[in-house]
């Protein structure tokens, strides 16, 4: 087995961090509606993704283009949830805790874009 001798930039970011419990709740949200459901782990998947992308960047303006990229798959994750608690298609609760983490998700990625 391989031994984790080094962690990766990405995985000590507190915006991955909450990027990758949004997308547990997206899961664990178990949306009814097939299409909106895979749409919604997409985004939220994507915003993992391209945290970890921005964090192998060397330069601060594509560093921050990609970071602006995965606030905009955080939103969009977000707005997944909301249309399925209108639409009768996950439980409120679940969508609920899910809008305060993207809500999380998104300042800590506009800090990173700021800085």
């Amino acid at each position: 087995t391989m031994t984790n001798w080094m962690t990766l930039p990405h995985e000590s970011l507190r915006a991955y961090q909450a990027a990758r419990e949004l997308l547990m709740l997206v899961r664990g949200a178990d949306i009814s509606n097939p299409r909106l459901r895979d749409q919604a782990l997409n985004a939220a998947s994507s915003a993992c993704l391209n945290i970890a992308e921005a964090t192998g960047r060397t330069g601060s303006a594509d560093r921050k283009r990609v970071f602006a990229i995965a606030r905009g798959e955080v939103c969009e994750a977000a707005a997944a949830f909301d249309v399925a608690v209108a639409g009768g298609l996950c439980k409120a609760e679940v969508a609920g805790e899910g809008a305060v983490v993207a809500r999380k998700a998104y300042a800590l990625l506009s800090g990173l874009i700021r800085a």
